[in-house]
């Protein structure tokens, strides 16, 4: 049964920095604005443990990855009671698990499903792995790991997302919170892959023959990426990432480009050192957040059911990024340079950590709530 949460989320009831004038969040300069959508938020499933990613069949259907190995469907709008069989065994330990999920592109003729997760690889050693299968009916079929990352020692957590780019390539987050993996060329930690579809090193990488370097290496420098997404209006590859203490950034990712991390940081060190926030042959972020939301999923609204997010980013929070804050929904508005010129905060009376967003095929937005109790949430407008 799908409940209704016992609220109404307004633009202005929850607008925490700024009151969008005539123009902005997608509405044409010179027009008159129309006045805010209201949203209603209508929880469609809970007992999701640590739900992570949501992926939608083109039957309606939705995949939803849980953290602690579980592929989970929601079937004519109820979350299937059986999980679907052929995942492989994962190493779910704090942020370990079970992570993405993404559709081929063409998987209506192909049906192949991508995972991104972390897989046991050596006692005490775990490893960021990419892994590829045949969805046939409540199974995956012909499940084969396609890219293992170098490991690491598995007391941490690493978090990997993937998106596929306009020409058809596949773009694979992997994390590198401590140490310096996320500047070694020759690791694959820390980095934006560039992929073919086998999981292989895309064509055209730019660090492709270099002797010391992984082909596989898009760009560098990344911290903790747990949001990825293709921007619609340019063809850009964007990412989020967790910073340390502060230093929570968006970046657009450039060929070849160094992001920074560990040595340029808008951030500091837990102990509270400060870090760096320029290096010459580093490249800035387009938005960042200090003190911390912890970013997560990340998504560009592109529908016609909530005209005045057009063309906005939609990030997910897992921290309040204040004292008094709590975790939300936060929507970040550009200009038509794609510049920020404003954000607004949602869901922040959940109280509930954000691990995903994604525009369903509807035009509506579908949220993931991190909890050992999550719930799937489906935001439509009330009017």
């Amino acid at each position: 049964m799908k409940r209704i949460l016992p609220f109404l989320v307004t633009a202005g009831m929850l607008l925490t920095m700024v009151l969008l004038p005539p123009g902005l969040g997608g509405q044409p300069q010179g027009r008159k604005k129309a006045p805010p959508t209201p949203v209603r938020a209508v929880t469609m499933a809970t007992g999701l443990w640590h739900p992570w990613s949501l992926a939608f069949l083109p039957n309606g259907d939705m995949l939803v990855t849980e953290r602690n190995g579980k592929l989970r469907l929601m079937h004519d709008g109820r979350l299937d009671a059986e999980p679907i069989g052929g995942v492989p065994p994962v190493h779910s330990v704090r942020l370990s698990g079970l992570m993405e999920v993404l559709l081929h592109p063409q998987f209506t003729q192909n049906h192949l499903v991508y995972l991104t997760y972390t897989k046991d690889v050596a006692e005490g050693q775990v490893a960021t792995t990419l892994a590829r299968g045949r969805l046939e009916g409540h199974q995956l079929a012909e499940v084969k790991d396609i890219l293992i990352c170098d490991p690491w020692a598995g007391d941490g957590g690493s978090g990997s997302r993937l998106a596929w780019g306009r020409d058809g390539t596949l773009y694979m987050t992997t994390g590198a919170s401590n140490g310096n993996a996320a500047q070694e060329p020759g690791s694959l930690r820390g980095k934006i892959l560039r992929l073919r579809d086998d999981g292989t090193a895309a064509p055209g990488n730019p660090f492709a023959g270099r002797a010391g370097h992984r082909p596989e290496i898009f760009s560098m420098g990344h911290r903790n990426s747990l949001g990825l997404a293709l921007n619609p209006a340019t063809g850009e590859i964007w990412n989020n990432e967790n910073g340390p203490y502060g230093g929570d950034e968006i970046n657009i990712i450039k060929a070849g480009a160094n992001y920074g991390w560990p040595k340029v940081s808008f951030g500091r060190e837990y102990t509270g050192a400060k870090i760096p926030n320029f290096g010459e042959g580093m490249t800035q972020p387009v938005v960042f957040w200090a003190p911390s939301i912890a970013p997560s999923g990340m998504a560009f609204y592109t529908g016609d059911r909530f005209p005045d997010w057009k063309n906005n980013v939609l990030v997910g929070a897992m921290l309040g990024g204040a004292v008094q804050g709590y975790p939300h929904l936060e929507r970040i508005i550009f200009d038509e340079n794609w510049d920020e010129i404003g954000r607004q905060s949602l869901l922040a009376d959940l109280r509930k950590r954000i691990r995903d967003v994604r525009q369903g095929p509807d035009g509506l937005v579908y949220v993931l709530t991190d909890e050992e109790d999550g719930a799937l949430i489906r935001l439509e407008p009330a009017r």
